[in-house]
């Protein structure tokens, strides 16, 4: 089977296409903007023999793919912020690509990378399978660019039904492999680990679910090997981990020191969320099974990295 994913210079495109690596089921058609970059990595990380490097023109209706997988969108929210209203052409405009083959080639499969942002709100509670999403039309803010962008694009897939479209909500991610000067929480701690510096935090208690790269190739395969379907799927593990859960067991294992300042700079793109994280798990009705808790995803994310740079 060929799957051609767009977008395939992002991260967690990246962290999928090495997930994939040595399963000889799959051809890959990677398409971005800047194909030499993805050429280069594609050499650095031997996936040669399996994987065909193209621009977005050679992306046309006569290619033959059984999967589409679309990572276009924001992965640093200081780019997201930078990038302001922008988000919606760009998120369309790759959006119609994948919908126009699909038309056409109603046999495939078309996965599309969607934000648990599109709920909007404050999420004072995790959100589940009866949550209403919450837009204030009256008083829209840059923050809500990106979630709008991608709620659209999922009303406009649920209008498709007769099409195989699967929305799938990442709320949040971490690999070892991210640029660890991103503003991220996570990366964040990384940096303040790596240079033993004190990490500086507010004091609410956020609550998170972070995805890492096993759980999410085991997301995406078992929506491959599933019945064709049109529907939104919430990316979870096994659970959910607090802030300062996490904090403290960091600081246990890896040294960190953190203390709480309230004038620390956070950097919000879409939106201040106290539970962003989802307890809808329909996903585990097409097969999906989170092998990690949020906090063992992290601790192997993170030790991979320290281990890396020679601090372990």
């Amino acid at each position: 089977m060929k799957i051609a994913i767009l977008g395939a210079t992002s991260q967690i495109a990246k962290d999928l296409i090495l997930s994939f690596f040595g399963n000889k089921n799959y051809d890959f058609s990677l398409f971005g903007r800047n194909t030499k970059l993805l050429e280069e990595w594609v050499d650095d990380s031997n996936l040669s023999e399996q994987h065909q490097v193209l621009a977005y023109t050679d992306f046309n209706n006569n290619q033959e793919y059984g999967i589409i997988i679309n990572f276009v969108g924001i992965g640093d929210p200081i780019k997201a912020k930078k990038m302001g209203s922008d988000i919606f052409k760009i998120t369309e405009q790759y959006d119609d690509m994948a919908l126009n083959y699909i038309k056409s080639h109603k046999q495939t499969k078309y996965i599309f990378l969607s934000s648990g942002a599109v709920f909007g709100g404050d999420y004072q509670e995790p959100v589940n399978e009866n949550t209403v999403a919450m837009i204030d039309i009256n008083n829209l803010d840059s923050t809500d660019w990106y979630a709008i962008a991608k709620l659209y694009a999922e009303a406009k897939h649920r209008s498709l039904s007769e099409l195989s479209i699967i929305d799938v909500r990442v709320f949040n991610y971490f690999s070892h492999t991210q640029d660890m000067n991103a503003r991220f929480l996570i990366t964040d701690i990384v940096r303040a680990i790596k240079n033993k510096e004190v990490f500086k935090t507010s004091a609410d208690n956020i609550i998170r679910d972070f995805i890492t790269p096993p759980d999410f190739y085991r997301l995406i395969q078992a929506i491959i090997d599933f019945k064709p379907i049109n529907t939104a799927l919430d990316c979870y593990t096994k659970s959910p981990v607090s802030k300062f859960d996490l904090l403290n067991e960091l600081k246990d294992e890896f040294g960190l020191k953190y203390e709480i300042d309230r004038d620390v700079d956070i950097v919000n793109a879409s939106g201040s969320k106290i539970n962003y994280y989802s307890k809808n798990h329909l996903a585990g009705r097409i097969s999906y099974f989170a092998k990690y808790s949020a906090l063992d995803g992290i601790f192997n994310e993170i030790k991979s990295v320290l281990i890396s740079e020679g601090i372990l």
